[in-house]
């Protein structure tokens, strides 16, 4: 499905569909965004940054990013939110312009979900691994159903945690294919582990 107009905020991390992230927003375009989001309660892309800061001048996105939308809102002071977001789904960015004020807005296609892929027996390393990472941080990091059984929810919430150059993990939120995601982080966590 194609979509005008999504508002997109350039990062420095990104998130993957059923994931939570939490941001501090003081810049005033994505302060206004924000608004507009609870106000509507709309949704917006999350893109890493390929190229540029996070600040200043409209920075360059990857090409694949997630729609988020906002659970949950703080304004502790005057100038800055602080918002907790949750990840729905993938898209790709057709087109993008700057608005005046500065918040880059794009025309984008969605990316259908993967479906649920059972995990290999071979990659049980992975969900042990991520088992015990769920653990220490709990529900507020990752909130239930936790489905350790489906090589797609694993993939991403490992994707997401494991200490990944961010053109990395771009990488892995662009494929289609969760097994093959999967191997690859199963392969970093036996390097890290040996």
């Amino acid at each position: 499905m194609a979509q005008a107009g999504l508002p997109l905020f350039p990062l420095n991390t990104l998130v993957f569909p059923g994931g939570r992230l939490p941001l501090r927003v003081f810049e005033q375009r994505y302060i206004d965004m924000v608004k507009r989001a609870i106000a509507e309660d709309s949704v917006f892309g999350i893109c890493a940054i390929r190229e540029g800061r996070e600040t200043g001048t409209p920075a360059v996105p990857y090409p694949v990013g997630t729609v988020v939308r906002i659970t949950e809102w703080d304004m502790p002071e005057a100038g800055i939110f602080h918002i907790e977001t949750q990840a729905a789904h993938r898209f790709v960015i057709r087109r993008s312009a700057v608005e005046p004020d500065g918040l880059l807005v794009a025309s984008v296609e969605d990316v259908s979900a993967e479906p649920p892929t059972a995990v290999p027996d071979e990659l049980g390393l992975a969900v042990e691994i991520l088992r015990h990472i769920v653990d220490e941080y709990g529900d507020a990091r990752f909130p239930a159903p936790h489905a350790y059984d489906d090589a797609v929810w694993v993939s991403y919430r490992l994707s997401e945690v494991l200490p990944l150059k961010l053109s990395v993990k771009q990488n892995l939120l662009e494929m289609n294919d969760s097994v093959t995601r999967l191997r690859i982080l199963n392969e970093f966590l036996k390097r890290q582990i040996n």
